[in-house]
């Protein structure tokens, strides 16, 4: 996938709702190499939508306090990876709202070991 195929595809994503698969919900502990990282949010993925990666395309769930195993909500947001090779999408449950400085808060945790930033659906 070229990177103006990685772009337009997150891009054609915002405002959708999409069923979302989770597969490390708040609590998970990803054991990297140099360091591991706790998931404070629920983060998963499109199921059948390869992403940038060719696994499938990444998603951070905002705005549900407890681990779930699937969930369905509005993509609000991206998080554009501009040294890697993926970009992440961003859902909430319907109705609810977050500004990029409260979704990069939220997604820091992960996102500080990029070149990220977030933009926010209009």
């Amino acid at each position: 996938m070229t990177y103006e195929e990685r772009k337009a595809q997150v891009a054609s994503y915002l405002g959708r709702t999409v069923r979302i698969g989770i597969d490390r919900p708040i609590g998970y502990v990803h054991e990297k190499e140099k360091y591991s990282l706790t998931y404070k949010i629920n983060y998963g993925y499109i199921p059948g939508v390869p992403g940038g990666d060719g696994e499938e395309l990444d998603v951070y769930l905002l705005g549900v306090s407890e681990p779930v195993e699937e969930y369905e909500a509005r993509v609000i947001a991206i998080v554009h990876r501009e040294n890697d090779v993926e970009d992440k999408l961003v859902a909430a449950p319907e109705g609810m709202a977050f500004t990029a400085e409260e979704i990069w808060e939220a997604v820091r945790f992960q996102e500080q070991y990029y070149d990220s930033h977030v933009e926010v659906m209009d």
